[in-house]
């Protein structure tokens, strides 16, 4: 199939999929003229990247799991380095909600004081100062 049915198949614009190909997700095959050929396989690793980038990984760490993933879920088996790169993002990911949470608690009290000081300034929630 051509890049154009894969897109509509998966919901993923061309612009997209071209995107995944520079980063060594997707490897079309290439037709004497030059177009990409996709299989029914491509359908599938479309989904395990959507999947994969929906939970926050990177395309740089997405190829690495890539080999190991099946199914259009994924599923992800043990391959050797797999449980190491889930374990150091997922590291990454508690370190930045940690420091998202510290933010959140000192803008929180700021926003308190302010309120509370009594300027007569309405800083609403959602509403920028």
């Amino acid at each position: 199939m051509r890049i154009g049915e894969l897109a509509r198949l998966t919901g993923v614009s061309t612009r997209l999929l071209r995107y995944y190909e520079e980063q060594g997700l997707l490897r079309p095959d290439r037709t004497a003229a030059g177009y990409r050929e996709y299989g029914e396989q491509d359908t599938v690793r479309v989904w395990q990247i959507r999947s994969l980038l929906a939970a926050g990984l990177s395309t740089r760490i997405i190829a690495e799991l890539l080999p190991c993933a099946t199914g259009p879920v994924p599923v992800l088996e043990a391959c050797p380095e797999l449980l190491a790169t889930l374990h150091d993002e997922l590291a990454d990911l508690d370190s930045r909600i940690e420091d998202l949470s510290r933010s959140r608690r000192a803008l929180s009290h700021y926003l308190a004081t302010a309120r509370d000081s009594g300027h007569g300034h309405d800083y609403g929630e959602g509403r920028a100062a």
